[in-house]
């Protein structure tokens, strides 16, 4: 019995060594496969390009050659090279050779024996690229090339239960690109379902206008069960303020996040922050926090189109050219650097030039705002007011909380003499976003431009302003209606009053104005020169004291008359000059088909 047991144990062992032995001479014919997996794996996509290009090769003139799953290895690999080299179409299409070849694999329970190896199917299955990764990189192909409805067909191909959380991730942001809000909504909650602290999905969900606190109660899980979370279900409050156009308590929440010293000087909240502020038309306190978050990351460039827009408004338009340059030097793959060089052409007066940097910037992002308003305003002061409506709306679309957008389709209304178009964008603003100071001056901007709706137009203006005294662009409105009825001592009181807490070009030259039309004339002259020393490139200021050098003298102005007749043919060069480089750019729109 003993001898038994031995010689069963003794065939055991010389059947086990007769399958190592199986499986090593398996491994060393796979070698090829097995080189062309470790290439990839090192990321020497360059590499991986050329032998599985060759053995493809191979492959083809010899069916035989390769097995169909070690075919199948080598079409996602040559793929994955192809897609690393931002070939996204001609990746595509090998993803889907690779795809049809695993059709073949399925057909057959065990791999067919070849001249380069032989192995059972399991132990291949276990090497073999996943399928649903292939089909997540070719909609990854299709969203990069703007085929969005062709993304989605693949990742709606790939059953609901075999889905990762970033596959539900592409599928919710494709859905809300495509309009399809309930889908949108149902793939980000699948997303918190696995994932509770994907940050990115409650923002998608809350701008779908998914209420806060069913947003909250996803994740109060993991609030409650890990440590120094609490913040969490306070940041969640500020974005729900955020997407429901509440600014003021918006930012109340993020300040209260902010002073916490476990989240002080985070940049993100710095950017958001000042985000907000922009919003709620608070210029300074967002420049402010957009600086603050610069000094902190040198290399930021969330939300510097919205701070070059603003530094570009204010005047500083030398500090707007640095301020791209630098972001260029991070990174010219981001909208960004583009809106922030388009406005400084824009205020530049560079029209074309603006346009052409908009559209490249919606190019490199499609959903980046600031680009489509870039774009819009270029449009509007070319003339082109049908297209900068498209793009306003759309602005609209992705951004129904921001009010610049409403207020550059009002403004493309009223240069249209859409009068009664604005008034309806107007009122319906004043309902959806309630009676605050923006939307009370967004009213009262319509009715000023209709004589029978001037004195609806003053108290909706005295209304802005008792809720927000400092609000300049209620208090430019205002001013304008005082002039219009020469009320000037009542204009250079509400001036003067809101000069005293802070500096700005339009008020100091406003209030010149005003002065000037009381004969105060050397008041007038200090408030133009503080307008263009906070402005140098502010024309009205320029012109108004110039202007009233003129009256003081009548020989210099005889004098300064003949110097711009002098000048006016060098004006006509650079006229000429702007014309050339207009139609310059329009050809390089027309290359880049972006008109």
């Amino acid at each position: 019995k003993k001898k038994k047991k031995i010689y069963i144990y003794i065939y055991k062992i010389k059947n086990l060594y007769r399958c190592v032995l199986k499986l090593k001479a398996g491994r060393l014919k796979m070698n090829v496969i097995d080189h062309v997996r470790d290439l990839a794996a090192a990321g020497l996509h360059s590499n991986v390009r050329i032998i599985s290009s060759l053995l493809l090769t191979m492959s083809t003139n010899n069916p035989e050659l390769f097995s169909p799953s070690q075919k199948y290895q080598l079409l996602v690999y040559h793929a994955d090279a192809i897609f690393h080299d931002k070939e996204y179409r001609n990746a595509a299409c090998k993803y889907n050779m690779a795809l049809q070849q695993k059709k073949v694999i399925s057909k057959t329970s065990k791999v067919r024996p070849s001249s380069t190896g032989c192995t059972t199917s399991a132990l291949q299955a276990q090497n073999l690229p996943s399928e649903i990764e292939v089909k997540y990189k070719i909609a990854e192909c299709y969203t990069i090339l703007k085929l969005d409805k062709d993304a989605i067909s693949v990742l709606e191909g790939i059953p609901s239960r075999q889905r990762t959380p970033k596959i539900n991730m592409m599928l919710a942001n494709l859905y809300r690109k495509a309009g399809q809000e309930r889908s949108a909504v149902t793939s980000y909650k699948e997303v918190l379902r696995q994932c509770p602290l994907a940050l990115d999905a409650i923002i998608g969900l809350l701008s779908l206008s998914v209420k806060g606190a069913e947003v909250a109660s996803m994740t109060m899980d993991v609030i409650q069960s890990i440590p120094n979370l609490d913040w969490l279900a306070v940041w969640i409050k500020a974005h729900a303020f955020i997407h429901g156009g509440d600014n003021q308590r918006a930012i109340n929440t993020i300040c209260s996040l902010e002073k916490k010293s476990l989240l002080r000087d985070n940049v993100d909240l710095l950017v958001t922050l000042a985000d907000v502020y922009f919003r709620a038309g608070d210029t300074k306190n967002s420049i402010l926090k957009f600086e603050q978050a610069q000094m902190l990351d040198p290399y930021l460039i969330k939300g510097m189109d919205v701070y070059g827009y603003l530094m570009a408004r204010e005047g500083h338009l030398e500090d707007v050219e640095v301020l791209g340059g630098r972001l260029f030097n991070i990174s010219d793959q981001h909208a960004e650097p583009w809106v922030i060089s388009g406005c400084h052409s824009f205020y530049s007066k560079r029209y074309s030039r603006a346009l052409y940097l908009g559209a490249k910037a919606i190019q490199l992002n499609s959903n980046s705002v600031q680009a489509l308003l870039l774009k819009g305003v270029a449009l509007r002061n070319m003339g082109r007011v049908q297209e900068a409506i498209i793009h306003f709306r759309e602005a609209m679309r992705l951004a129904p909380c921001r009010l610049d957008c409403y207020e550059g389709l009002i403004d493309c209304y009223l240069a249209s003499n859409g009068i009664r178009e604005a008034m309806g964008m107007a009122n319906n603003i004043y309902k959806t976003l309630g009676a605050n100071a923006q939307t009370l001056t967004i009213l009262a901007t319509v009715c000023l431009e209709d004589p029978m709706t001037q004195e609806k137009a003053k108290t909706l203006l005295d209304k802005a302003l008792a809720q927000r005294p400092d609000f300049i662009k209620a208090v430019v409105k205002k001013a304008e209606l005082l002039n219009r009825e020469q009320k000037y001592e009542e204009g250079i009181a509400l001036l003067r009053n809101t000069l005293t807490n802070q500096s700005d070009c339009v008020l100091h030259r406003m209030l010149g104005d005003f002065l000037v039309a009381v004969n105060d004339y050397q008041e007038a002259m200090d408030q133009y020169s503080i307008a263009l020393s906070l402005d140098p490139n502010d024309q009205k200021s320029l012109e108004g004291m110039q202007k009233m050098e003129k009256e003081e003298s009548p020989t210099d102005a005889t004098v300064e008359l003949d110097g711009d007749d002098m000048e006016g043919s060098g004006e006509e060069g650079d006229l000429e000059g702007s014309d050339s480089e207009a139609a310059q750019w329009a050809d390089q729109e027309q290359w880049f088909g972006m008109q």
